[in-house]
């Protein structure tokens, strides 16, 4: 009897570790703690500020932030004074379009150009607008339009828009593939790619496609379907970007000049109306496959790379909100560039997350699709 006993409790535990390293090998893995996890506190800067779809550190304690709905504010974050900016052109607004991104250069400093991306309307179709202006106390001057891209649609979805800068005087921004999922691999279109200018908005020589007369010169890389999310690594020289797909499939991807992202040919997701896959495979040659895929759909908007002293674990992690899943979503970054590992945070607040910027402190703020804008600092 005793001999029987034995030999089901061995079977139980050869069945319980086989279970376990194949739950194992298709998980997410958690962050090793080999440091002593950081306590934060998150506290409220501000509420009632439509859909808050853009931030930017203007200076150690100002955030200018735009609204989807067309205004610009500055907020103090020492005491919560907001202050309306003027000067903002008339946006075209619908569905997921309107006042998107706003970005300033590193380095920036009172009086310098400020990046704006947003819809601007087209013979009544919207189009995503890269411009930028300079900021006179409490109004915009000097608005210039740089590119208004060739992906005007009626449709009222996948704009994009992210705006990241390398250390060489380039600017990245990213446009989604407008709803037609073709334009994803059309060459001739800027929808469902990411665009490198020189600052001032015109063309740098050595862009992949500059010298092909079939392909648009802006295009850095192609074959995404809805980026919202892109962010320049200074210390690697890597350029990081984030792309929802569809009904799961969003996907983080380490970009390289030039190269195909696969959709809508490549994809992890599925159809909305049939649980059928999307594309002809999930990776396929000539294709660049991302660095992390997530299933289900998180819906990632914004990415930031923290470089802060107030959370020592979490430099080098990438940070971006989480529209679907409601949460601020960390990944850890290896050193060949690699993704190794996921932590959910802020899951309680159940709110839709929408733009993640650092302070000089190492503070994040974080803005959500209810109105308000969040501050993360240690406990």
């Amino acid at each position: 009897m005793n001999k029987v006993i034995k030999q089901l409790t061995l079977l139980i535990l050869l069945i319980s570790s086989t279970s376990s390293f194949l739950h194992g090998a298709n998980a997410a893995q958690p962050e090793p703690k080999t440091k002593k996890e950081p306590r934060y506190i998150v506290d409220e800067v501000a509420r009632d500020l439509g859909v808050p779809w853009g931030m930017t550190f203007v200076n150690d304690a100002e955030i200018l932030y735009t609204q989807r709905d067309g205004q610009i504010g500055l907020l103090n974050t020492r005491n919560s004074l907001v202050t309306a900016i003027s000067g903002a052109p008339k946006v075209w607004t619908g569905g997921q379009g309107g006042l998107l991104d706003v970005a300033t250069h590193p380095g920036y400093q009172a009086g310098n150009w400020i990046y704006f991306t947003y819809c601007k309307d087209s013979n009544g179709q919207g189009v995503t607008t890269l411009a930028r202006a300079r900021l006179d106390q409490d109004q915009l001057i000097d608005w210039q339009e740089l590119l208004v891209t060739q992906s005007a649609s009626d449709t009222t979805r996948h704009f994009g828009s992210r705006i990241a800068f390398d250390n060489s005087d380039h600017l990245f921004f990213t446009v989604g593939d407008r709803g037609h999922r073709p334009n994803g691999q059309n060459l001739s279109s800027h929808a469902g790619s990411g665009l490198r200018l020189n600052l001032d908005g015109s063309v740098p020589p050595d862009n992949p496609f500059i010298d092909s007369p079939e392909a648009l010169p802006e295009i850095w890389s192609y074959g995404h379907r809805n980026p919202q999310g892109i962010f320049f690594d200074q210390q690697n020289q890597r350029l990081w970007l984030n792309e929802h797909g569809p009904r799961g499939g969003d996907e983080i991807n380490l970009v390289i000049k030039g190269r195909n992202y696969g959709w809508p040919i490549v994809s992890h997701g599925k159809e909305y109306w049939n649980p059928l896959p999307v594309g002809e495979a999930t990776s396929k040659p000539g294709m660049e496959d991302p660095k992390k895929v997530y299933i289900p759909s998180i819906a990632p908007s914004s990415l930031l790379l923290y470089t802060g002293e107030a959370f020592p674990r979490w430099q080098g992690s990438l940070f971006s909100g989480a529209l679907k899943l409601t949460h601020l979503n960390r990944v850890t970054v290896d050193e060949a560039g690699n993704i190794v590992a996921e932590e959910r945070l802020l899951e309680d607040l159940n709110e839709r997350i929408r733009q993640v910027v650092q302070s000089s402190e190492g503070w994040l703020y974080v803005s959500t699709d209810s109105g308000k804008i969040l501050r993360i600092k240690p406990e």
